[in-house]
Order: C-alpha cells, then structure tokens, then sequence
C-alpha cells in the first residue's frame, strides 16, 4: 500500500510541474576562458600601432560579397573573410564619413552630448551589385550616400535620410530594397513622435503610413522587414491599442503592405498606404491562461524548412517582469491567412473592440492588392472606391492573431537572467545539409545553439540543446575598463564554418563547432550530437564536416548513441561544462555513471591544459564518469566520491530545524529587547510624574523635597528648628501667652535648587477693571500699615507684616528672603533674643506705632479742619479677592487713570536698620510699575500674607536689604471746592544700591497660632473716626 501511494505522489508533483515547460539543459558548455583564443576585431589594419584604440559604436554587420561590412561610428570597415586570422581580424578597408562641423554645432545646441553628434551609420544595403547605399544619423541630421562596393567610393549627390534613417542612433529602424525600392521604418523626426513605414526611390511614388494615428501605428519598435511574395511584411512592437484600458501593453505585430500600392486617391489615403494591415503574433505557452511573450526582439529572414516556408522569432518578457525568452516559428502561409481573417474595431472611444461583421466589408476587399486574381478589373490602388479606401483607413486591424507552429514555443529559456535579442539561423547544417541548426544571442555576451528537431508530422517539434558559449572576450573588446556584452548583430558564413558575432566594441569570429575538443575521443564526438562535427575513421578524431564532404564519417544527430564505445584515456574532455582529471581514470558502470550525473565541475583553463604531464593532446578527450542519460544528454563531472551527496530528508530536517532555531532566537531576542524598552519607558514615567509633583504650587512639597523639614519635624518641631514666618514682629503666639523664639533667616544652609521657578509658579488672573471695594479695601490697608511704620529694628531680613497668622485651610506658605553672599551660603548663628527683651521690643513698637497715627491724623486734621476725614468707607463690603487686588496694583497709568487721582504721597518708610529697601528700578513711572507689577507674586489664600517680588538675582552683597514697607494708597476725600484727593501709595524708593543683592526665595509654611489671631482689619461699619484708629 505504502509504495502505491508513493506512486501516486510522484505522479500528481509531475503532472502539477508538468504546466509549464522546464529548460533543457545543454550538451556542451564552452567557457571564456576556452573562447577567448578566437580571433577579434578591435578597428586596427595590418602593420599598424595595436595598442592604441578608439571607440567604435557598431550598429551593425553584413555580409556580402565574400566581405564582412561593420558599421561603426563615423567609420565602415571591411573585412576579408578568406583571409585567416589566427588572434586578430584586420580590416582590409575603412571608409570614413563625419559629420560636418556645422551639423556638430546644431546638434550641440540642440541640447545633445558631445558623443551623441557623430554619424552612426545606421542603414547599410546593397542596392545593387555595384552599388552600397548607406545612412547614418550625421549628428541628429540623418542624410545618405552611394557608395561603391569594390573602392568604397561616394557616387550622387548627398541627399536626405529623413524617414530612410532615425536622428538618434538609440532608436530602432529596419531597412529593405525591393524592386529597386526602399523600405523602411523608423521615426521623421528629431522628438521621435512620428513612427512611419516608408517606401521611397525607385519609379513608384512615395507612400507612408496615415501620420500621427494610434490605429495605425502606436509607438513601435521596428525588428525586421523581409520580402516575400507581393508583399513586404514588417515585424515590429508596439503598444496595443485594443488594451488600452489596460495601461501600456505591448504586442507583437506582423504588418503587411502591397509592393505595387500606389496610394489612394485625392479624397481619401492620398500618398498613404491603401493595403496596410497589421496582426498580432502569438507566442505562448498554452494552458488555461496562455503565457505570453509579448516583447519581440528578433526575425530572421524567410527560411525554407521541410518544405515550408517560416520565419523564426525570438521573444521576452517585459524588462519590468522577470526574465525570460522563447522562440516561435511562423508559416507565412499562416500569416497570410490571418490578413484574410475578420477585422477588428472599436464603435466607442469607450467601448471595447469586436469583430467586424463580414457583411459589414466592403468589396473590394481591403488589403488586397490591385491587379490580383481578386481585384482584375481594379489595375491600380488609385482606383479602389472610396468605401474600401475609408474601410481600409479606419480597420487596419485584424481580429486574430497568428499562431506559431505546433502552437506553442519550440524553445524556452527562463531559468536564466539575461534575455535571448538575436538569431541566426543555419538551414542546411550537417555534411548532407539536412538539419537546421539555430544560434541565439543574449545581452550577455552568450551564444546558445540549437537543433530543430523534425516529428513524425514532418515538421518542427521542439528542440535539442547542443551547445552554451560565452564568447565575449573581456581582455580584447573592454574599452576603458567598461564592458558591453549586449550582442548588436550576428551573420553566419557557411563556407567558412564561422559565425561573427558583433558587441559595440568587437567582433568576434566563433566557428560553428567546437569538433577539436573531443580529440581523438570517439564516444564523446558522438555523443555530442553536432551536425558539424562527425568521427572521422582516417585520421582517428573527431573533425569538422563540411558540406557534401566525401569524408567516411560517423554521426548519430537524433539518437547520439554510444553503446559498445569504450572510454577515452590521457585526453582533455569539456561536455556540459565539466573538464575532466587529465590523468587516466578507471572506466565506470553504468549505473555508477547514471548515479554521478548530479555532480558539477568546472572548466580548465587553456594554459593548464598545455601544462598537462606527458605528451598528452590537450584537444582529446578522456572518460571522466562521462554517462548518457534517456534523453541523450552527455553530463558528466570530476571524479566522484560517494559522501558527496545529502540525503534529502536529513537535509529537510535540517531546513525545518534551521527554521524553528531561528524563530526561537528571534522571539527571545525580540522580549529582551521589549522588556529593556519597557523598562526605560517606565524610568522616564516615573521621573517625570516625580518632576511634575516636585513643580506643583503646594510649597509644602518643595520644602519636603529640599529637605528643609523632615519628618520628625512635622511631627514635633522645636523652636530651633521653625524658620521665621512672615508675621507681625517675627513673633508667635502660643495658647499659653509665650512666645515661641524664631531662628532667624540667615542662621540656616538653605538648599536653594527647590525654590519655585516661574514655570511651576501659578498663573495670576489677568487684571480686572478695580471697583468701588478694592479701593476702600485698599484704603483701609494704608491706615493699618501706617499705623505699623516704625518697627524696632532687627538683625535678620525678617519680613513683618501688619497682622497675625490666620490658620487656613488653603494657606500658602509664606516666603522668606534669604541672601545669598557672593562667598557661597555661609552664614553666622546669632543667639536668640531672650523673652523679656522681646516683650521689652514689643512694647516699644506699639508705643512707636501709636505715636505715628497720631502724628499723621494731626497732619491730616490740619489740612481738613471743619470736617472729619473719611479714611475708611463701606467698610460692611467685603475686600476683594486677592488676584483681582494685585491686579489692580498693576501698571500705575491704568489705575491713576481710573481714580482720577492728580496728586501722590509718597511715604518712606524709615526704620531702626538705617538702610532703606532699594530696587534698581528705571527712572519712569510706567516702565517702573510695570516692572514692579511684572515681579510680585502674592499670596492670595491668606489675608495676612506678606507680597512679595521674586525677582532674578541681580547681585551679590555681603549684607542684605532690610525688608521692604507695603504702603498702599490711602485715598482721602475732603470737601474742599478744590476736590483736591492725597493719595498714599505704594511706591518702592528712588534711593537704590548700585546692584541688588542677591537674595534666594524660601517658602516656609505658615505657622498655625495656638491662640485665636486677632481681627485683620477694624470692626466693620460705614465710617471710623479719627480718634478710633490705632487703638
């Protein structure tokens, strides 16, 4: 059971592979290094300098008259092909024409590089037997000429090449003399835009294709033009327009035009082709969705094979798509057929093209040729009615496509990265020229030769690889170091045995076959299946057959059979690629050699073989497990050990564990690298979320996170360790009635990197319009802080304020201005003060207090004698929030603008210290509010806080500032028919220090009070009077 399903197995993998065809594999292999000893063509004549080079850009070769004409640049050489040539082929003549100066500087100012403005000679025909017509391109101005064949001499005049020969030499045209006229095509014009098929000279008059119509001609690329028969076919590509819907698909088309058109009438295709019509050529694999080979590259001439007369094409894929070649034949009668087919068109510029009914075709019909067995009573085109003419003008297009012989290729090419571009085809190959034998050349500089075999219905059915060669020779045909392997033409000469193969920089002589390198080895010259080399019985080795030779010979072409030939010994052997040991191996079985066809080897080199121990031959040929398989292809390898081959399940096990290794390195490399990456993120989240918490307005944080409180001192904190809070006197009131001693600020090492920065301070609200209450509120302010004027004097930067801590829920921390000497935080600790000084203190600041209202109501009444000074109005309404407050305080125009106010009282405050508190502020008053306005911050969840500016430090000093003295403005009305207002306000002195000390910014928290604090302002009521303050 188990072998049967093994059976079936093997046979559905072979009928799934069997879709599309495999390539076959060559008989022979020749390698560079055995091709480079032929002979080279580099430009050079005999006797002259070797060394030095030029450029040749070859456009083309032919053969004529027993001569070898290249077409270079600027240059026709000749070479004679009797002569021998051993390592280089000179040419025997060289004619020369360049373009005239002027020609090279119009072409030069048309935009065009220097290397583009020579004459490529791109047309060369014999027109006669005397006469060689030659174009070129004459520097993007295409002209011709008449040459002579014997002496190479120009004959006529010079005339144009306009529709004869392209402007650029990149684009592609075919040439062709029939009946003494010339057809060509190519493009008119410098842009290329007009592609025309062209008939010129001779006594007929001068046709072409309808200009500028995607239904005739759309972009082609011209391959070939033969002549057979009444017409001249051209083959070419170009885009189809039946797909245009599709993009730019590119067909193969054939083209037909009439030898004796001559044009329409005067109404319709007047000077225009009156029996062109065109089809597709169809090169595909077949199958339920054909595989096409749709970019033509290459046509021979009408060859006669069997019998029958066809013409083989070579194709490819697009150069977009992957790389792949395949040779049709065509019967012309085939091709014939198809333009006798239905037509194609298009009703719609949107619709789709469909066959045209054949009832719809006029009579005659178009596409025939006048005076034909069809069309006797129509002697010329001219005479065609107008409906056929019309018919003719709007269909060029037929409906099918022809079809290749046997309908598929006959040999493909796929497996490979280079493309099949030319084709020579040799019909009578063999001593009894009964075979035909194909070369095919690629862009690579290889040479590929066939056989086309012969099946039971008598005609081509597939056929036989005989032979692969590289035969570009990189020491000869480099030029400046660049290498051009594209081959640009191939032309076979039978009677020599030699094909020329043209690169743009050489040509290189390559003889047919390769018969020397089977030596004196019989079963390899059999085995070879070579039509041009057969066993010679006289001289013992295998030789090159010519024609009809009398030679007693042996060949085996279809079988190649080699039963009963012994093995050859002590002789160089080089089939499918494979040199064999030059020392004599033993002859092996055939299943042994059945076995070691698998294995490859490698060419020897051509010194190494002359390097051979012995009086060896090197041409010879020995057994090197050489093996015929079924098909009769000769393999064959170096000496073969039997560990040389895997056992294909170790080396699946091997594939499938490589795959399972590496999916499982790749999957802990892949968490390693997330998990390092999670990580990272996570660091960077949490440093940030910290960074965020840090920057947040609680200053409690801040104090936290600089170390200013530890735990046990929020715990239980000890009078030496609470910083002085912003408080009237710097004292603090405990339940008891004692006053707690506060360390003064200076007497601490502050960590200043924890102070708030203008980024983490909160945004105050924008200033607001002040009304009637924040003036009163205000007013009431200036009464209480001059009541507090004259304070003992302290030795710290303590900054007091006017009213006991409030214990809130929502207190800010008060600041503290700490200074910052220019010798670093070094400060000096004082004692504290002992409690009867302080009570001592204090008295003395109330007594001092007391005594400035009453100073400053006496000054007052003074000034208002008759009536009472109002100094506090509404005092039932609320103050207002403290942002819209401080905003009021903001740029000094805006607020004196409002109130009116026309004078100012400006109030400095003098204490014990001896210094007054100075800012280097400009002189103007708008630009110093301004400033002012711009570095206060306030405290604003707290009625008693102190306002202070936080300011950059703008120096250094080694004593600080003493505190700063709010002095609100106070607003006095008085019924004076002046309505004169004073007016305290709060105004910093003029009296500055060079530079302000530099002084850091500590924010301490508020202190709750044990004791109920007292009230911050006056009992509330509409009015106080003057007696009442201060009390």
């Amino acid at each position: 059971m188990r072998p049967a399903a093994l059976l079936l197995c093997l046979t559905l993998l072979r009928c799934a592979g069997a879709g599309f065809p495999e390539d076959s594999e060559p008989i022979s292999i020749s390698h560079g290094n055995y091709t480079k000893q032929y002979p080279v063509f580099v430009g050079h004549k005999p006797g002259r300098n070797t060394t030095q080079r030029h450029r040749l850009d070859i456009q083309m070769i032919m053969i004529m008259n027993r001569t070898l004409y290249i077409a270079a640049r600027d240059h026709i050489y000749t070479v004679d092909i009797d002569t021998s040539h051993t390592e280089e082929i000179y040419c025997s003549k060289k004619l020369t024409w360049k373009s005239r100066q002027a020609d090279v500087d119009t072409c030069r100012m048309k935009g065009k590089h220097k290397d583009e403005c020579h004459n490529f000679i791109k047309v060369l025909l014999k027109k006669n037997d005397d006469t060689l017509f030659v174009c070129g391109t004459n520097a993007f101005n295409p002209s011709c000429r008449n040459y002579r064949v014997d002496t190479l001499e120009t004959f006529g005049d010079e005339f144009s090449g306009m529709a004869r020969c392209p402007y650029d030499a990149k684009h592609a045209n075919i040439a062709l003399f029939a009946d003494g006229k010339l057809y060509s095509a190519t493009v008119t014009d410098f842009l290329a835009i007009d592609a025309v098929i062209y008939r010129s000279l001779g006594d007929s008059p001068t046709l072409r294709t309808v200009k500028h119509d995607s239904k005739w001609l759309k972009e082609p690329y011209f391959v070939q033009a033969v002549d057979y028969g009444d017409y001249i076919y051209f083959f070419f590509r170009e885009i189809a327009v039946e797909y245009n819907t599709m993009g730019k698909v590119v067909f193969p088309r054939v083209a037909q035009v009439c030898k004796n058109d001559m044009g329409g009438s005067q109404r319709v295709l007047e000077k225009q082709w009156t029996s062109f019509l065109k089809a597709r050529l169809n090169c595909s694999v077949p199958g339920d969705s054909h595989f096409y080979f749709n970019i033509l590259q290459a046509v021979t001439d009408v060859i006669r094979i069997n019998g029958r007369d066809v013409v083989l094409a070579t194709f490819s894929t697009p150069y977009n798509s992957i790389p792949g070649s395949a040779v049709c034949a065509y019967d012309m009668l085939d091709i014939a057929n198809v333009f006798t087919g239905r037509f194609k068109e298009q009703k719609s510029p949107d619709s789709t093209w469909t066959p045209v009914p054949d009832e719809r075709v006029p009579k005659p019909r178009p596409g025939c040729c006048a005076g034909s067995s069809s069309l006797e009573k129509y002697a010329t085109s001219n005479e065609f009615p107008d409906d056929t003419l019309n018919f003719i003008k709007t269909h060029p297009l037929m409906d099918e496509a022809v079809p290749s012989i046997i309908n598929r290729p006959w040999f493909l090419r796929t497996m490979v990265r280079y493309r099949l571009t030319k084709i020579a085809v040799d019909n009578t190959a063999g001593p009894y020229e009964n075979h035909t034998v194909v070369f095919l050349g690629s862009e690579k500089g290889i040479i590929l030769k066939f056989l086309a075999r012969i099946g039971s219905s008598g005609f081509l059915n597939g056929s036989l690889f005989l032979e692969e060669m590289n035969v570009y020779n990189p020491e000869k045909c480099s030029y400046d170091g660049v290498e051009d392997k594209r081959i640009m033409g191939m032309q076979l000469d039978k009677a020599s045995g030699s094909l020329y193969v043209a690169f743009s920089t050489c040509v290189i002589k390559v003889p047919l076959g390769r018969c020397e390198r089977h030596g004196k080895c019989k079963k390899t010259c059999i085995a070879s299946r070579d039509p041009y080399c057969g066993w010679v019985k006289e001289t013992g080795s295998c030789a090159h057959l010519s024609p009809l030779s009398r030679l007693a010979f042996e060949q085996d072409i279809e079988r190649g059979n080699t039963d009963g030939l012994g093995d050859c010994h002590n002789s160089f052997v080089a089939l499918n690629g494979r040199a064999s040991s030059l020392y004599p191996s033993t002859t092996t079985s055939d299943s042994a050699s059945r076995d070691g066809h698998e294995s490859q080897g490698g060419m020897l080199d051509w010194n190494d073989l002359l390097k051979a121990p012995g009086n060896t031959d090197p041409l010879g040929a020995v057994s090197s497990h050489n093996h015929q398989d079924k098909k009769g292809v000769i393999r064959e390898s170096y000496l073969k050990s039997n560990d040389q081959l895997v056992p294909v399940t170790l080396l699946a096990i091997a594939v499938i564990l490589a795959f399972v290794m590496g999916a499982v390195f790749s999957g802990i490399i892949v968490y390693c690298v997330c998990d390092h990456r999670r990580k990272d993120v996570a660091v960077v989240q949490r440093k940030e979320k910290e960074l965020t918490h840090s920057r947040r307005g609680s200053m409690s944080s801040v104090t936290k996170l600089s170390g200013l409180f530890g735990d046990s001192q929020s715990k239980d904190p000890k009078p030496e360790a609470i910083l002085t809070p912003l408080m009237h006197n710097g004292k603090l009131a405990t339940p008891s009635n004692t006053a707690k001693m506060l360390i003064k600020a200076d007497q601490h090492h502050l960590d200043l990197t924890a102070l708030p920065t203008p980024e983490s301070t909160p945004t105050l609200q924008q200033k607001r319009k002040p009304n009637r209450g924040s003036r009163e509120w205000e007013r009431n302010q200036n009464l209480i802080n001059a009541c507090t004027k004259d304070m003992p004097p302290m030795g710290s930067p303590v900054i007091p304020t006017d009213l006991p801590l409030r214990a809130s829920p929502s207190h800010i921390p008060s600041v503290v201005v700490l200074p910052i000497t220019q010798q670093g935080y070094q400060h000096e600790y004082v004692d504290q003060p002992k409690m009867s000084e302080v009570v001592a203190q204090m008295a003395l600041e109330d007594q001092a207090a007391t005594l400035e209202y009453k100073t400053i109501k006496e000054h007052l009444s003074s000034k208002s004698p008759n009536h009472g000074v109002n100094l506090v109005e509404n005092l039932d309404s609320l103050p207002p929030k403290v942002p819209q407050r401080e905003a009021s305080l903001g740029p000094t125009g805006a607020s004196l603008s409002q109130t009116g106010l026309s004078k100012r009282l400006e109030m400095q405050h003098s204490s014990s210290y001896g210094l007054e508190y100075k800012r280097s502020y400009p002189t103007n008053s708008l630009t110093r509010s301004h400033q002012a306005t711009t570095l206060k911050r306030n405290n604003t969840n707290s009625s008693n806080s102190s306002h202070l500016s936080r300011n950059q430090s703008l120096g250094r000093g080694d004593n600080p500032p003493p505190a700063p003295q709010r002095v609100d403005s106070i607003q006095v009305h008085s019924p004076q028919p002046s309505g004169q207002a004073v007016t305290v306000s709060r105004q910093p002195s003029l009296n500055a220090y060079n530079s302000l000390t530099r002084s850091g910014l500590k924010r301490t928290p508020s202190l709750k009070p044990d004791v109920p604090p007292k009230p911050s302002f006056a009992p509330l009521s509409t009015s106080m009077k003057p007696n009442d303050a201060c009390t």
